[in-house]
C-alpha cells in the first residue's frame, strides 16, 4: 500500500529538483545556440553585398528604450522572486503581470524595428548580413515570446494553487529564463548595435 501511495507523489521535494536539473541542461542548449547565431553574425556583419550596413539602418533611440525596458522586466522579475519569498501571492502575481507588460512592450518596439526595416527595403533576404541579423534578433524575441507564454501559464498556476514547492519551482524557473534572455540582449544591444553603428 505504501508503494501505491509513493506513486502519487507527483512533486517530491526530488522530483522538483530534477525537473530544476533538466531547466539548467536545457538552457545550456539555448547557450550553446545564441553563441552560434552570435558568431554566425560576426562573420557575417560585413557581407552587406553592396545594401546598406548597420550604420545606415539602426534607429538607436529605439533600441535605447527596448533596451531599458528589459533591463526594467529583469528587476520586476526579481521583485516577483521577493514577494513570492515573503509569501504574498497577490504582489508575486503583480510583478509577473508587470514583467509580462514590460516584454510586450519590447516585442512590439522589436516588431516595429522589423517593420520599419523591411520598408527601407533590408529584407532578411537582401544580403548575408541582414539574414544573420533577423536570425539572431528574431531568435531572442521569439524566446521573449515563449517567456511571456510561458510566465502567463504561471499566473494561472498560482491564481488556481497558491504558493506551493512546484509553483516555487515554476516562478525560479521562469525567471531565471527571464534574466537569462536579459544577458544575452546585453550582448546583442553591444555586438549588434553599438558595435555596428560605431
Amino acid at each position: 500500500m505504501a508503494n501505491v501511495n509513493a506513486g502519487h507523489h507527483d512533486h517530491h521535494p526530488d522530483q522538483e529538483e530534477l525537473r530544476t536539473f533538466a531547466f539548467w541542461i536545457y538552457l545550456m542548449t539555448d547557450v550553446i545556440l545564441f553563441a552560434t547565431l552570435f558568431a554566425t553574425y560576426i562573420v557575417l556583419q560585413g557581407s552587406t553585398d553592396g545594401g546598406p550596413g548597420p550604420k545606415e539602418l539602426f534607429q538607436m533611440n529605439g533600441i535605447y528604450a527596448s533596451t531599458f525596458i528589459l533591463l526594467t522586466s529583469s528587476f520586476t522579475s526579481g521583485l516577483a522572486i521577493l514577494a513570492m519569498n515573503k509569501g504574498n501571492r497577490l504582489a508575486l502575481m503583480n510583478w509577473l503581470g508587470v514583467t509580462i507588460f514590460l516584454g510586450a512592450s519590447f516585442l512590439f518596439l522589436e516588431i516595429n524595428e522589423f517593420i520599419h526595416l523591411v520598408g527601407e527595403g533590408a529584407t532578411i533576404s537582401t544580403s548575408a548580413f541582414l539574414t544573420a541579423f533577423y536570425t539572431l534578433v528574431g531568435t531572442h524575441g521569439l524566446h521573449v515570446s515563449l517567456g511571456i507564454g510561458w510566465m502567463i501559464i504561471v499566473i494561472m498556476q498560482i491564481a488556481k494553487h497558491g504558493i506551493t514547492p512546484v509553483t516555487k519551482r515554476k516562478v525560479n524557473i521562469i525567471s531565471l529564463f527571464w534574466h537569462f534572455l536579459d544577458v544575452v540582449w546585453i550582448f546583442v544591444f553591444t555586438i549588434v548595435y553599438v558595435m555596428g553603428v560605431n
